[in-house]
């Protein structure tokens, strides 16, 4: 299940000026899937310059299955690598894409929505004190740009710390194609490309405005203390300290919650289903600094945030 586009079609060439691109290391993320497809349907191979290498679906255990983690066993992929040879099965994937695939190239994209029942502002995730990573990363094109160190045992960590720079691309929902994220992500990519001479032609997409948002500045999940039914409630994904940011009600709806924010930040990420049990995140709400609060909100002035950033 992937596709290598290279100067000598078919042909992987494991050769420096490969650039890697991944989809879903877990098996219900699908956006990703079709942002390769439709990348490699683009791109003629005499005219790029370098190996593209794109990897449609890491997990096939759980994408036939149309399930995030490895079936049966319940382990996450994105959390394997580099893998070993002779270990449990996600282990042993992890290793054999890691080696023949992920290691011989230069650069790598990873692409990911959120899990079910949620869904996941379009955002970059990269550690951008990497000089190569950071190069990337603006290069993409998002808006926001989360900067910190990946998980220990995620492909982008791994990569990264091996020497092929890697970001994680955010992009909205399991179980689904949202074209106008898979649009951007695939300007993004030609953006990339265009970047690293791969597209000579091409140019680097400026995405009108851009903030990079430390990981590691406050940041929490909000999550139910009560069970019911939620009810989002919030006009953009800015929102102020002490902002409602959604209700739980009961059946009756005699008795109501009001969760509000802790702090001033963005939603990057919000609960779908409405039904709720104590101790279910309902968002992930990241802080922003006086500088990107100040931003954003000229940006909702002119109407350039007025984009559904979940698609």
């Amino acid at each position: 299940m992937q596709t290598l586009i290279s100067q000598r079609s078919g042909i992987l060439a494991l050769q420096r000026g490969e650039d890697v691109k991944t989809a879903a290391l877990h098996g219900d993320e699908l956006n990703g899937v079709k942002v390769l497809q439709e990348a490699a349907a683009r791109y003629d191979p005499a005219e790029i310059a370098g190996t593209l290498v794109l990897l449609h679906v890491v997990n096939v255990p759980g994408y036939l299955a149309q399930q995030r983690y490895i079936p049966i066993y319940d382990q996450d992929l994105n959390r394997s690598f580099p893998g070993k040879e002779r270990s449990n099965t996600a282990e042993r994937i992890a290793n054999a894409v890691y080696k023949r695939f992920i290691e011989p190239c230069d650069y790598g994209l990873d692409f990911h929505t959120s899990t079910r029942n949620r869904t996941t502002m379009y955002h970059a995730r990269a550690d951008m004190t990497d000089p190569e990573v950071n190069r990337i990363a603006r290069a993409f094109g998002a808006n926001l740009i989360l900067s910190g160190e990946a998980d220990p045992g995620s492909l982008r960590s791994v990569a990264t710390r091996n020497g092929t720079p890697t970001i994680t691309i955010e992009m909205g929902k399991a179980h689904r194609f949202q074209p106008p994220l898979i649009k951007r992500a695939l300007d993004g990519v030609e953006s990339v490309l265009a970047e690293l001479g791969v597209l000579p032609g091409e140019s680097v997409d400026w995405p009108g405005w851009r903030r990079v948002i430390d990981s590691a500045k406050e940041k929490t999940w909000l999550r139910a203390d009560r069970g019911g039914l939620v009810d989002m409630r919030y006009d953009h994904p800015l929102v102020y300290e002490g902002d409602a940011v959604c209700r739980i009600s009961d059946h009756f709806s005699r008795e109501e919650t009001v969760v509000r924010a802790p702090f001033t930040g963005l939603l990057v990420g919000v609960l779908q289903n409405p039904v709720a049990a104590p101790g279910h995140p309902l968002c992930h709400l990241v802080g922003v600094d006086g500088e990107t609060l100040a931003e954003i909100e000229r940006e909702i002035e002119t109407g350039e945030f007025t984009e559904e950033p979940w698609a």
